[in-house]
């Protein structure tokens, strides 16, 4: 199975629940914001797809019976197997918590991940709907069905999503919709927006190193060598080296005729990461 373009430790809550919801923007506005794709996308940005009194999230509330007692710990224990990989037992887990507690809104969402997860994407489509019909203006809900649109190429429709998630006032994890729409429009290439997105991401957390990895990752693409190499820096001060932060400061160097800084990296991805691509890369001279 492919691994999913996101990091798992910005989507998996802990829990969830509901408001009432309202239609996402309509395309009018949407124009409005510079037209096109473009200008959707940019509407969509600060354009949450609820509005109204927003909900704590579940996690803030003790369960309401027994019931939903035993879905809650099924539902938990699911999302442990899902972030092992083990789609099949979190799936089982899923349905033991709807035995449970029918019509519990977090299995569905469990649903929807193992079945993104898996490619079934019409089954992870309706559970995610069947979560969020519950529970329209839940932060993690928002955040895992923009996960699932962005990877089907919906971006204006993720980024309304994740502002949903992230202008939930009782959400303490507003770093993972900004991280996840930062990634969605990187893949898109729009530079600029994500890293906007990043920056916000960073500012909720100093400590979410795949933000401040990525508006490095933002620099480079930009030409912006010298600036990638300063937050590289910031990085490697912060976080442990990985090969591709490693590889990703080589370049930067290379491309800004630092040789010195440039070997200096080159033998850090040699004798700590010998194993890994980017060390592959490198012997190949396979630079960009």
């Amino acid at each position: 199975m492919k691994r999913p373009t996101f990091l798992l430790c910005w989507l998996v809550p802990v829990f969830f629940l509901g408001g009432c919801a309202t239609p996402p923007a309509g395309n009018a506005g949407a124009q409005s914001a510079g037209g096109g794709e473009n200008g959707a996308r940019a509407y969509a940005e600060s354009n949450p797809s609820f509005s109204g009194a927003y909900p704590r999230p579940l996690s803030d509330a003790q369960p309401a019976s027994e019931e939903e007692k035993r879905a809650r710990i099924h539902v938990e224990l699911g999302l442990g197997y899902y972030e092992l990989g083990r789609t099949e037992v979190a799936l089982d887990e899923a349905k033991a918590a709807l035995a449970s507690k029918s019509g519990y809104p977090p299995a569905y969402y469990l649903m929807g991940l193992v079945y993104m997860g898996l490619k079934q994407n019409t089954l992870a489509e309706e559970a995610f709907r069947r979560a969020l019909s519950a529970a329209p203006g839940d932060p993690d809900f928002n955040n895992g069905y923009g996960l699932f649109l962005c990877n089907q190429k919906r971006v204006s429709e993720a980024l309304s999503r994740y502002a949903t998630s992230s202008a939930n006032p009782y959400y303490l994890y507003k770093t993972r919709p900004f991280t996840n729409a930062g990634q969605c429009l990187l893949e898109n290439n729009e530079l600029v927006r994500a890293e906007s997105q990043f920056s916000k991401a960073l500012e909720a957390d100093p400590s979410n190193s795949e933000a401040l990895y990525r508006l490095a990752e933002i620099a480079y693409r930009r030409g912006n060598f010298r600036g990638a190499h300063d937050l590289l820096i910031q990085y490697h001060r912060r976080f442990n080296l990985s090969a591709r932060s490693v590889w990703l400061g080589l370049r930067a160097a290379r491309r800004a005729g630092d040789r010195h800084t440039e070997a200096s990296y080159a033998e850090q991805l040699r004798s700590r990461f010998a194993g890994s691509p980017e060390n592959v890369l490198m012997m190949q001279g396979k630079y960009e």
